[in-house]
C-alpha cells in the first residue's frame, strides 16, 4: 500500500506546538540540533516508503506461521527487519554508554509512527526491543546490562515481555508462573504465559524475554513478582547464543488482524533465567518497559489512522460517484459528507500526534532536567496519549472504510486491513478502561496539581488569543474552564464514582487538548490559512463533544449496580 511519511506534519508540530526547542536546548540532548532531526526524519521515512510499505499487505496475506516449533515469518520481513536495524532505528534513544543514539524519545516517537504507518506488524518488533532496552536500562546489573543491551541496539537479539497468563491478564497478580533458586545467581522459570508480540522469528540470533515470576517466597499478588531474563538461547562464555533454553512456542494465536506479527503461547519449563532489579519488585522494573509501549502503543494507533486517512484520500480523489455540487471536483471528495469524513480524520490524527509528542518532550524534558513537574506531566499525558491515540486510530480507521463505501468491505481494496489492525491497540498494554483508570485515580494521587497546571497552560493560552481568533479561544477556554471544574468534581468523589465516569473524564481531557494543540497551529500559521481551518473542524465540529463527555462524569457509579446481573442478562 502506498505511503508517504508526514515530514512536513512532524517538524511544524516539533517547531510550533509541543516545545521541542526547548528538548534540543538541554545540555543531554545537544546533538538533536534541527539539521539531526531533518536527517534523521528525512532517513526514516524513505525507509517507511521504499522498503516497509510493501510489506503491509503480504504480512497481512502471508501470516507468520509455527512450523515444526520453529516460526516463520511473512515474505519480506527478515528484509525489512535488516533494513530496521542497519540504519539505526532500534536505537535512537537508547543509551550511547552501549552504542545507541543518545537522541530524544520525541524523535524516536516520530520515527516509530512512520514505521508503523508503513507495517505496523513489523514495527512491533523493533518497539518491544526499545521498551525492553529501557527497563534494563533502569533496573538490571551491570553484567546484564553489557551483554544484553549492545545486542538489542545492534539488532542481533529482540526482546520480548511476558506479563499475561490465561487466569491473569490485566490482574498480573494473579499470575502462577514460578522463580526457583538454582545457584550461581540463576533461577528456573516453569509457567505458560499468552499473547506474547513477536515471541520466536527466523531473522534474529537470539529472543530475549522478560518474564514476571513469583520466587517461593514471592508474596500474593503484584507486591510478590519479580523479573527475570529467560534468553531462547542461553549466552556462552563469549556472550554469543549457546545452548537452547527450556523454552517452547507451544502455539500462534489467530488473530482479528496484525497477521504478521507472531503472537505466541510461550511454555518455560525449567527455563533459566536472571532476575532483573530486586527480589518482588518485579512490577516496577516492567512497568519502565510498560509505559514505554503505552507511549508507543498509542503511537501505532496514530500510525494506523495516517495510513488509514490516506489510503481513503487517494480513493476520494479517484472515484467518481454521482453530481458533486463543486465545480471542478468531480470524484467523491467533493461531496459534502466525504469532506466531513476526510477534515475529521485529518483533524484527529493532528490531535492525537501532538498528544503523543507533547508527552514524549515530557519525557525527554523529565530525564534531561529531573524537574518533578516534567516528570508528572509525562505520567499524565502517558494514558491520555494511549488511550487517545488508539481509539483515534480506531476511529479513523473504521471512516476510511466508510469513505470506500461497499468497495471498504471488499477486503482486496486493503481499507478494512487498517481497522483489524488496530482495533487490538486499544486493548494491549493496558485497556483504555485501565488507562482511564490509571489517569483519575493514580495521576490524582497529587490533588490534581498536575492536571490542574496543564489545564492552567490552555486557558491562558486561549486568553491570549482571544483578539485574534475571538470564536476558536472562546471556546477553548470555556472548555477548559469546565475541565477544571470537572477535575474538582471528580476529586471529590469516592473511587468507584471516579472509574464509572473515568473513560468519558479522560476522553473529554484528550478532546480539550488536542483543540488546544489545533489553537497553537493556528497561531503558528497567523492567517487564515489550512491550518486554521483544520483547526476550525476540531473546535467547532470535535470539541462540543466534551460537554457530554463532562456530564457522564459527574453521574457517578450507582445507576450501573441499579441494574443487576439478572436484569443484564434479561
Amino acid at each position: 500500500m502506498p505511503y508517504r511519511a508526514p515530514l512536513a506534519e512532524f517538524q511544524f508540530i516539533f517547531d510550533h506546538v509541543v516545545g521541542f526547542s526547548q528538548v534540543a536546548d538541554s545540555e543531554m540532548f545537544a546533538d538533536a540540533t534541527p539539521d539531526t532531526v531533518e536527517a534523521i526524519l528525512g532517513e526514516a521515512g524513505k525507509l517507511c516508503e521504499n522498503v516497509l510499505a510493501p510489506l503491509q499487505r503480504p504480512g497481512d496475506l502471508h501470516p507468520a506461521k509455527l512450523e515444526n516449533g520453529v516460526v516463520r515469518t511473512s515474505p519480506g520481513f527478515a528484509e525489512g527487519y535488516r533494513a530496521i536495524v542497519e540504519g539505526g532505528w532500534v536505537s535512537i534513544a537508547a543509551s550511547p554508554e552501549f552504542g545507541g543514539m543518545g537522541l530524544p524519545m520525541a524523535l524516536t516517537t516520530a520515527v516509530n509512527e512512520m514505521m508503523g504507518s508503513a507495517c505496523l506488524s513489523l514495527q512491533l518488533n523493533p518497539l518491544m526491543t526499545q521498551g525492553q532496552i529501557e527497563a534494563l536500562e533502569h533496573h538490571a546489573s551491570d553484567e546484564i546490562k553489557a551483554l544484553y543491551i549492545p545486542k538489542l541496539i545492534s539488532g542481533e537479539w529482540c526482546g520480548t515481555m511476558n506479563l499475561t497468563e490465561s487466569q491473569a491478564g490485566s490482574d498480573v497478580g494473579a499470575l502462577r508462573t514460578k522463580a526457583e533458586p538454582k545457584g550461581g545467581g540463576t533461577y528456573a522459570i516453569t509457567g505458560q504465559k499468552i499473547f506474547i508480540s513477536w515471541a520466536d522469528n527466523d531473522f534474529t540470533e537470539n529472543v530475549c524475554h522478560l518474564v514476571l515470576a513469583r520466587l517461593p517466597d514471592g508474596a500474593a499478588g503484584t507486591k510478590g513478582i519479580s523479573l527475570f531474563m529467560v534468553p531462547k538461547f542461553i549466552p556462552d562464555a563469549n556472550g554469543n547464543p549457546g545452548d537452547r533454553n527450556a523454552l517452547q512456542v507451544v502455539s500462534l494465536e489467530h488473530k482479528l488482524g496484525l497477521h504478521g506479527s507472531p503472537t505466541a503461547v510461550m511454555q518455560y519449563d525449567g527455563a533459566t533465567g536472571w532476575l532483573i532489579g530486586e527480589a518482588h519488585k518485579g512490577m516496577a522494573a516492567m512497568f519502565t518497559m510498560m509505559n514505554n509501549a503505552r507511549l508507543g502503543v498509542g503511537v501505532q494507533g496514530i500510525s494506523v489512522a495516517e495510513a488509514a486517512y490516506q489510503h481513503a484520500l487517494a480513493y476520494a480523489m479517484d472515484r467518481r460517484q454521482g453530481k458533486t455540487p463543486v465545480e471542478g471536483s468531480p470524484t467523491i471528495i467533493g461531496h459534502a459528507d466525504v469532506r466531513r469524513m476526510l477534515a475529521v480524520m485529518k483533524a484527529e490524527v493532528f490531535s492525537a500526534r501532538a498528544i503523543a509528542l507533547a508527552c514524549a518532550v515530557a519525557i525527554d524534558m523529565a530525564k534531561a532536567t529531573g524537574s518533578p513537574d516534567w516528570q508528572a506531566r509525562a505520567a499524565l499525558l502517558t494514558p491520555v496519549n494511549k488511550s487517545f491515540g488508539t481509539d483515534t486510530g480506531i476511529a479513523v480507521a473504521d471512516m476510511g472504510i466508510q469513505v470506500h463505501g461497499g468497495m471498504g468491505f471488499i477486503e482486496e481494496t486493503g481499507a478494512a486491513q487498517y481497522l483489524r489492525d488496530v482495533r487490538v491497540t486499544a486493548i494491549y498494554e493496558g485497556t483504555n478502561g485501565i488507562q482511564a483508570m490509571d489517569l483519575v485515580g493514580r495521576k490524582m494521587m497529587d490533588g490534581g496539581e498536575a492536571a490542574f497546571r496543564l489545564i492552567e497552560e490552555i486557558r491562558e493560552n486561549a486568553h491570549g488569543v482571544r483578539s485574534q481568533y475571538p470564536n476558536m479561544a472562546t471556546a477553548v477556554w470555556n472548555a477548559a474552564e469546565a475541565l477544571h471544574e470537572a477535575t474538582e468534581a471528580l476529586l471529590a468523589q469516592n473511587m468507584n464514582d471516579r472509574f464509572a465516569g473515568a473513560v468519558a473524564y479522560q476522553r473529554a481531557f484528550a478532546r480539550i487538548l488536542g483543540s488546544h494543540y489545533h489553537l497553537c497551529a493556528a497561531m503558528a500559521e497567523g492567517r487564515d490559512g489550512p491550518r486554521t481551518a483544520l483547526a476550525r473542524v476540531a473546535i467547532k465540529r470535535l470539541l462540543p463533544e466534551h460537554a457530554a463527555l463532562l456530564a457522564q462524569l459527574r453521574v457517578g457509579a450507582a445507576g450501573l449496580y441499579a441494574l443487576s446481573d439478572a436484569d443484564l442478562s434479561a
